[in-house]
């Protein structure tokens, strides 16, 4: 029988009163001192569980490892279950090692207590990752994964973004490299909205070389020679590694001769000797040099080379106004264009070399001490100007080219380097030319004479009408003074009237006050009539004429023959028509327009 069965039957074979009885002892089945015990045990294990809240991060100890979970003991009623994927980053766990956990659920539908070591874990690391962020600590992550535009990597059990283009100071093609690397990084920007988490690793190597830097830059000087490895390469120069600083060597600072582009002198990667020419009061800016550790060109250059030398080189830049020929490395001259042909027509040097021609050409100019050098090719050949008055003598007639027009002539090439102006004055004896260009078209085939040689000005006159006979010859004949002729009014105006005769090659000049018609109406454009010639000069080429001074003619001579007094009569009419008909000031206006409407003006 049992120790509570005897106390029970001792207490009812006891003559006891009721009210003395011990009822707990009686239900309980324990006596006095047992129950003290297990209240005491219930207030503890009661006092456990409440100090024991959800999230809160704890050590425990791996007290077993299966398959799948470890077995973690926080000194709580029941062990807590971890799954060994919280562990991946730790393949070496084993029993008996401390690990930090937090209380996912204290029991779940079979009462196991439930741990998660990757929330304790992460809980934790973020603290430790804002700590690393203000303080700038340098941290070690283990790289997981290849992602877009950079890598995932664990730092303290959070997954941060490392940027492609924070992984080195040089460009990276390989990402995956550096999966399953164990790297230093350093926290650059944290979002703790999203929990978003980015490192670099660049920063570090940045800030090695910043200190690399600074030693060199205290160390440098002007006309320092370095070696150092070529970097980038661009269209204008290359960027040179300095061990830690970069230097730049402009395209014109790699070679005297000339470089169309630095990668023809150099490529990515070479190891180069080179000079410092230049820096900022920072030294950021360091300017770097090639070939000024070789010789200048120019010292070596012929010391017996003057002007009137020939010389070969190459040509290797073209420009519209001349080409720069190589003729000795890093020696260039430049052939003007005027300087390539005789002709006066300047024209581009393309028309007459290309890069890359090799070219023969005479020693124009020389300046060794500014170091420049000027070529000619036209003087490789005979001057056309030589013996000119024996190739075109004044009054020789030649058939020339039409180059160009201006506004008062027109010129036109002999032969090359011999170039002759036309006045417009001298293109036609009738056509009224106002531009060259009505006359004749660049390219035209044109005769011409020769009318005056200036040789000391390398000028020459021609003509082109001096090549027929002068109709105003003949003219001045026909269209003597008192003549009349039949005539058209082809343009009328307030001063007075063009007048076209047979001849189309005359125009002549009607003053307003004579178109005058014997009713007393004036003569109309388009309208013929009858016109008396009163003024002729052959000269200007001017004609006046007259229509009423025809029937006032005829009036004057009736006037005469009824008249008692020949003899006065005659001396008066012939006064009187002489005034009516001659040019009034005003005419002289009219006929010098007309005149020049008619030359086109010299």
């Amino acid at each position: 029988m049992s120790k509570e069965t005897n106390s029970a039957e001792v207490i009812l074979n006891q003559n006891v009163a009721p009210e003395q009885f011990d009822w707990d002892s009686f239900e309980s089945g324990l006596d006095a001192d047992a129950r003290k015990e297990k209240s005491d045990l219930e207030e503890i294990y009661n006092g456990s569980l409440s100090s024991l809240n959800d999230n809160d991060v704890i050590v425990g100890k791996v007290v077993r490892l299966t398959d799948k979970e470890a077995i973690v003991d926080i000194d709580f009623k029941s062990e807590g279950v971890i799954s060994l994927n919280e562990f991946r980053y730790n393949p070496g766990l084993k029993v008996g090692d401390d690990v930090e956990v937090m209380v996912d659920r204290r029991e779940d539908k079979t009462g196991q207590l439930q741990l998660s070591h990757r929330k304790a874990r992460t809980l934790k690391a973020w603290d430790r990752v804002n700590e690393l962020h203000e303080t700038g600590e340098i941290v070690n992550g283990f790289v997981k994964s290849r992602t877009k535009g950079g890598m995932i990597v664990d730092v303290h059990g959070i997954e941060a973004f490392l940027p492609g283009s924070q992984i080195d100071v040089k460009p990276i093609k390989d990402y995956d490299q550096f999966v399953g690397k164990t790297m230093e990084f350093k926290v650059v920007k944290i979002n703790p909205e999203f929990k978003n988490v980015v490192v670099s690793h660049k920063a570090l190597i940045e800030a090695d070389i910043e200190g690399q830097k600074k030693e060199i830059i205290a160390q440098l000087e002007k006309g320092q020679v370095l070696e150092g490895t070529v970097k980038n390469i661009t269209s204008y120069g290359v960027f040179v590694d300095l061990g830690g600083v970069d230097g730049l060597i402009h395209i014109t600072d790699l070679s005297w001769s000339r470089v169309n582009h630095p990668s023809e002198i150099l490529e990515d990667g070479q190891t180069v000797k080179v000079v410092i020419l230049d820096f900022d009061d920072e030294k950021t800016r360091i300017q770097l040099g090639m070939k000024q550790l070789e010789a200048h060109p120019w010292d070596a250059l012929s010391a017996d080379m003057k002007v009137g030398d020939k010389v070969k080189g190459k040509v290797v830049v073209l420009a519209d106004y001349g080409a720069f020929v190589e003729i000795a490395p890093g020696v260039e001259g430049l052939i003007h264009v005027s300087e390539m042909s005789w002709s006066t027509h300047l024209r581009s040097a393309g028309d007459f070399v290309k890069v890359g021609d090799e070219v023969e050409a005479e020693v124009l100019t020389l300046d060794r001490e500014d170091r420049k050098i000027s070529l000619g090719m036209k003087q490789l050949s005979k001057d056309p100007w030589e013996n000119i008055e024996a190739k075109y003598p004044v009054g020789s007639e030649h058939v020339g080219t039409v180059r160009n027009f201006t506004n008062f002539g027109v010129f036109v090439e002999l032969e090359e380097g011999i170039d002759g102006l036309i006045y417009i004055s001298d293109l036609s004896w009738t056509k009224k030319i106002k531009h060259p260009s009505e006359f004749c078209a660049v390219g035209d085939k044109l005769n011409v004479v020769v009318l005056e040689l200036d040789i000391q000005a390398r000028r020459l006159s021609l003509g082109h009408k001096q090549l027929t006979e002068n109709p105003w010859d003949k003219f001045e004949t026909k269209y003597a003074e008192g003549t009349v002729h039949a005539g058209k009014a082809v343009e009328v105006h307030d001063k007075g009237a063009s007048v076209q005769f047979e001849d189309a090659e005359v125009e002549a000049f009607c003053p307003s006050r004579l178109l005058e018609k014997e009713d007393g109406s004036k003569i109309k454009k388009g309208e013929d009539a009858q016109f008396k010639v009163i003024e002729f000069n052959k000269e200007f080429k001017r004609v006046v004429v007259s229509h009423t001074g025809i029937f006032r003619d005829e009036e004057k001579k009736n006037a005469r023959e009824a008249s008692n007094n020949r003899s006065n009569n005659n001396n008066n009419t012939s006064s009187s028509s002489n005034n009516e008909e001659r040019s009034t000031l005003g005419d002289i206006d009219v006929l010098a327009e007309l005149k020049k409407k008619m030359e086109g003006g010299k």
